[in-house]
C-alpha cells in the first residue's frame, strides 16, 4: 500500500516536488539550490531531499541476517586483568571478544604485549569458545605466536575449530600499511600468509582467517572511497596469493573478511557499509563466483575520539554504531569513550557494550535487514560510492595490486593528501569536533583510566632485511587542539591561572551576546579562558575591567552596527591599556581602521582557528 492509498493521505494530500521546490526557493529569498548541497571529501554530493528510489539496489544482507554481534575490547597488559574485564563484558551482555595485542591496527596507546601461550591460555580460559562465542583476533608483529597459541589452546581443549567462531584476523599488507615496513617483499610475504591461512582453514577456522582491514586508512584521515578501495585491493590480494599457493577460490573467498571504521557520519557511514557488499559481490562475480554475503566487521573510530570533553565520545560512538548496524555489519565493536585517555576502566566498557544493547534491545534496529533499502537517498550515496571505489580500486590495480601500490607510496600520498584536507577544516571548524574545536568544556576534570595511553603500543620494529614503505600517519582529530589545551594545562600548573582573554562588549546585551558567546568558544578551544566585560559604554568603566580581569588578550564583541561607532575609541582604549586586541566578526570596510587602533586579529567562522588561537596563546600568557 503506498501513503497515497490510506485514510491520512486524503485529509493530508502528498505534497509535490515542484511545491516543495516553490517553498524552497521562497525560503532561500533569491538564494542557490545549491547552497544546500553539501560534499563529502570525494566530491560526492549530498541533497537536501531524494525522490523514491525506482529500483532498489541488490540488499546488504549480514552473513547471518539478525542481530549483530556486541563485541567487548581485550587490551589490558595484564593477562589477569584483561581475562575478569572480558568475562564482564561477556557476562553484561556481549556476545563476544575483541582481542588487541599492542602493534596491531587498534592497539590505540593499549593493547596485549604478551603473545605467549600462558597468556593466551589464561585470556580465554572459562570462556565457552565451543557454543560459539565471536572472539576476533588482531594480528600484529609484536604478537607472531597468537595464531598458533589459539589453534594450541582450541586443540588441548579437544574443542572443535569448525564450531568456533574465532577470527585469526591475519593482515599483513594493513600492517604495512600502518607500521610502513613488511617482513619480506610481497612475493615471498604472500606465500607465508597463504600457508598460515591454509593451516588456519585446515584445522578447521573459517571465520575470517585473514581479515581486508581499511580502519589504518579511516584513522590516517582517508576517505570513504579510500577505505573501500583498500579493503577490496587487500582482499583481492589475500584471494590471489591464496588461490596462487593451492586453493580453489570457492575456499579461499570463505575465509576473507573486510573490516571498516564507523563514525558519526550517518549517511556515508550506512553508504559504506552497504556499498562494501556490493563491491565484495562484485569481486565474486568477477572470480566466477555466486556472490554469498561478505563477513563484515566494524569499530567505532579512532579518529573521531577526543581527550578533551570525553563524554562526546559517547554520542559519536552511538551514531556510529547506528551506522554500522543499519549498513548491515557483523559484529560492531565500540571504542570505550576513554579509549584516548589510556586503558578504560569496568564502566567505560560497560558503557561501550550498553550502547549497542540499548540499540538493539530498546530500539531494536536490527529487526529489519537493510531497512534503507529503496530509500532514494541511501541507495543513491550507496551507488556513486560504488562507483567511485570500484574506480581508485582500479587505480591501484593498474599500479600492479596493492603491494605494489604501497611500495610506490601512491596509495599513502593519496590519504595523506586527503587528511590535508581533513586537518585544514578541522581547523577552521568547518569539520567540528564536540568539546575540541566546537562547545570545549575548559574546567572539565579528567577521568580515570586503568593504565595511561602508552603511544609506544602502537609502534612496532621491523625485523633485519624488512621492506621499507612509508606508513600512514595515523591521528585523531582534535589533537591540534588538545596540543593548545595540553600547553594551557602547563602554563595554569606553573602560574596558577589559565591565560585569559577579556570580552569587551559593546553595546547592549542583545548586541553583543552572540559573538561574545562565539568568542568565549572560540578562545577557550584553544585554552584561553573568556571572562565577560560588563555592560557598558562607558571607556573607562571597559578598561578598568579589563585592567581587574588578569587578562592580556581583549576582544571586541558587539554587532557590525556597533562597530562602525564604538570599535575604534575602544581598540585604542584597550591598546593603551596593554591589551592585545582581537575583534569577533568578519571587519569588512573597518578593517584598515581597526588594525590602525589596534586590532591584530579577526576571528569569525571559517578563519584558520588553530593558527589564531596559537599565536594567542603564546600572546595571553
Amino acid at each position: 500500500m503506498s501513503a497515497n492509498e490510506t485514510a491520512i493521505a486524503g485529509v493530508f494530500p502528498q505534497p509535490t516536488e515542484e511545491q516543495w521546490l516553490k517553498l524552497v526557493d521562497k525560503a532561500l529569498k533569491g538564494g542557490s539550490f545549491d547552497s544546500l548541497v553539501s560534499k563529502t571529501y570525494d566530491g560526492v554530493a549530498i541533497a537536501p531531499l531524494y525522490a523514491r528510489a525506482k529500483a532498489e539496489g541488490p540488499r546488504a544482507l549480514r552473513r547471518t541476517p539478525g542481530r549483530w554481534s556486541i563485541l567487548g575490547r581485550v587490551d589490558l597488559a595484564d593477562a589477569d586483568a584483561a581475562s575478569k574485564l572480558a568475562i564482564e563484558d561477556l557476562e553484561g551482555g556481549a556476545d563476544g571478544l575483541h582481542i588487541v595485542f599492542a602493534g596491531s591496527q587498534g592497539a590505540y596507546g593499549a593493547g596485549l604485549t604478551s603473545d605467549s601461550d600462558e597468556t593466551i591460555a589464561h585470556l580465554v580460559e572459562g570462556i565457552r569458545l565451543d557454543y560459539g562465542i565471536p572472539v576476533l583476533v588482531e594480528a600484529s608483529p609484536r604478537a607472531p605466536n597468537a595464531t598458533a597459541a589459539i589453534m594450541r589452546y582450541v586443540d588441548s581443549h579437544h574443542i572443535e575449530p569448525s564450531i568456533t567462531r574465532i577470527s585469526l584476523g591475519l593482515d599483513p599488507l594493513g600492517l604495512q600499511a600502518l607500521h610502513g615496513f613488511a617482513p619480506a617483499p610481497w612475493a615471498q610475504a604472500s606465500k607465508t600468509f597463504a600457508e598460515t591461512a591454509k593451516s588456519v582453514a585446515k584445522a578447521g577456522f573459517a571465520n575470517g582467517a585473514a581479515v581486508a582491514d581499511a580502519r589504518v586508512i579511516h584513522a590516517a584521515g582517508g576517505s570513504e572511497t579510500q577505505e573501500l578501495a583498500f579493503a577490496l585491493s587487500a582482499a583481492v590480494a589475500y584471494l590471489r596469493a591464496l588461490t596462487d599457493n593451492g586453493l580453489d577460490v570457492e575456499t579461499a573467498r570463505t575465509l576473507i573478511a573486510l573490516r571498516f571504521a564507523a563514525d558519526a557520519d550517518e549517511f556515508m557511514g550506512v553508504a559504506k557499509f552497504r556499498a562494501a557488499r556490493r563491491l565484495w559481490a562484485r569481486v565474486e562475480e568477477a572470480c566466477g563466483l555466486a556472490p554469498k554475503p561478505a563477513l563484515i566487521f566494524a569499530e567505532t573510530a579512532w579518529r573521531t575520539m577526543s581527550r578533551r570533553d570525553p563524554w562526546n565520545n559517547i554520542l559519536r560512538g552511538t551514531l556510529a554504531t547506528f551506522s554500522a548496524a543499519i549498513g548491515g555489519a557483523d559484529t560492531i565493536t565500540v571504542l570505550p569513550f576513554t579509549q584516548a585517555l589510556g586503558a578504560p576502566d569496568a564502566f567505560a566498557h560497560r558503557i561501550a557494550r550498553d550502547t549497542q544493547l540499548v540499540l538493539q534491545d530498546e530500539s531494536h534496529i536490527d529487526v529489519v535487514d537493510d531497512p534503507t533499502s529503496g530509500a532514494g537517498g541511501f541507495e543513491a550515496l550507496t551507488s556513486e560510492l560504488c562507483e567511485r571505489a570500484w574506480a581508485a580500486f582500479q587505480e591501484i590495480e593498474a599500479e600492479g595490486g596493492l603491494p605494489a601500490s604501497l611500495e610506490k607510496g601512491s596509495l599513502q600520498g593519496r590519504v595523506a593528501a586527503m587528511a590535508g584536507e581533513r586537518a585544514k577544516k578541522v581547523a577552521r571548524a568547518r569539520e567540528k569536533v564536540i568539546g575540541a574545536n566546537e562547545f570545549p568544556d575548559i574546567h572539565e576534570k579528567l577521568l580515570d583510566v586503568l593504565a595511561p595511553f602508552d603511544a609506544a603500543r602502537q609502534t612496532a620494529d621491523a625485523p633485519a632485511g624488512a621492506v621499507k614503505t612509508a606508513a600512514l600517519a595515523v591521528r585523531r582529530l582534535s589533537e591540534p587542539f588538545e596540543r593548545l589545551r595540553d600547553a594551557s594545562d602547563a602554563y595554569a600548573q606553573k602560574a596558577g591561572a589559565r591565560p585569559k582573554v577579556f570580552l569587551a562588549n559593546l553595546g547592549s546585551v542583545a548586541a553583543f551576546t552572540a559573538r561574545a558567546n562565539f568568542a568565549k568558544n572560540f578562545f577557550e578551544a584553544g585554552g584561553i579562558e573568556a571572562v565577560f566585560g560588563p555592560e557598558t559604554n562607558e571607556t573607562a568603566e571597559m578598561v578598568a575591567a579589563f585592567k581587574a580581569s588578569g587578562a592580556k588578550l581583549a576582544c571586541l564583541c558587539s554587532s557590525d552596527k556597533i562597530y562602525a561607532d564604538a570599535a575604534e575609541p575602544a581598540a585604542l582604549a584597550l591598546k593603551g591599556a596593554g591589551a592585545k586586541v582581537y575583534s569577533a566578526g568578519r571587519p569588512g570596510d573597518l578593517e584598515q581602521k581597526l588594525r590602525d587602533a589596534g586590532v591584530t586579529g579577526f576571528i569569525f567562522v571559517g578563519c584558520d582557528m588553530y593558527d589564531v588561537l596559537q599565536k594567542a596563546l603564546e600572546e595571553a600568557k
